[in-house]
């Protein structure tokens, strides 16, 4: 990756990104979240690929693979996103029809489409979906839509612009100071006041002080974390490093367990 020394410079690289993404015609994402990578959805991406290579479509469709959907019990998803099409339970063997009936000739799956269990009726876009019409997604706002092992899907996406302006225009009291004012809480049972942790561990003085994200989820069944961490790990590290400018910490520890396998592969 190219070295960046300014937030100027960062969000010309955001734009240089979108022009080359925006090169191709069609793009595929594949969810790679734990429930669609258990029923192999990366064999299924790799079909797609393969598919793509032989017609000569390489450079024209791009496939990635993406954090979570939020749909597991329908996955493996794909989309097709430059008509929103909404594909559900797609195994490997639907990749050839899905890129030789609809990239190519522009007709939708009928099989593969999602089914509305109230009205029984299709439902081929999910913005149409109801249920994603009552989401308004802000810290799960790239899960599904970015690479997560790819820093220039975060950067084309804002990504470290917010560590940027802070290096550039406050200095750590500041910062903290705006974390405050935001009201940001932890997103535990206690919901501590983010900007107040920061502040009283910013006066604490020490040698070496270290941020720790703390990616265990010890509740059964709580994965409220795991789909940031595995869909978006950028914004984390963002946010650690936002963290350590404040409150005069150089080093970051991310302490995970190793029944998520995908997040300490991403």
């Amino acid at each position: 990756m190219t070295k960046i020394s300014s937030l100027a410079e960062l969000k010309t690289m955001s734009e240089v990104l979108k022009t080359n993404k925006a090169k191709f015609k069609k793009q595929l994402h594949v969810c790679g979240g734990t429930g669609c990578h258990a029923a192999l959805s990366i064999n299924l991406e790799a079909n797609l690929k393969e598919i793509l290579l032989d017609k000569g479509l390489q450079d024209e469709v791009q496939v990635t693979m993406t954090g979570c959907f939020g749909f597991c019990e329908k996955g493996p998803i794909v989309k097709v996103v430059h008509d929103n099409t909404f594909y559900t339970e797609v195994t490997p063997k639907d990749a050839r029809s899905i890129v030789e009936e609809h990239i190519i000739k522009g007709n939708k799956i009928e099989k593969l489409l999602y089914i509305d269990p109230v009205t029984n009726q299709q439902v081929g876009n999910s913005e149409q979906m109801s249920f994603y019409k009552k989401q308004h997604r802000i810290a799960l706002r790239n899960c599904g839509s970015i690479n997560p092992e790819d820093i220039n899907d975060s950067i084309i996406n804002a990504g470290y612009q917010a560590l940027g302006k802070v290096l550039t225009q406050f200095d750590a009291q500041q910062t903290i100071d705006i974390i405050k004012k935001s009201g940001l809480r932890g997103r535990g049972g206690g919901g501590f006041p983010t900007g107040l942790k920061w502040d009283i561990t910013s006066k604490e003085q020490a040698d070496q002080k270290y941020v720790v994200c703390n990616a265990d989820e010890g509740d059964p069944g709580a994965f409220m974390d795991r789909a940031i961490l595995e869909g978006d790990p950028h914004s984390v590290i963002e946010a650690m490093a936002i963290c350590g400018y404040a409150i005069g910490a150089s080093v970051g520890l991310v302490y995970i367990r190793a029944e998520y396998p995908l997040q300490l592969l991403v």
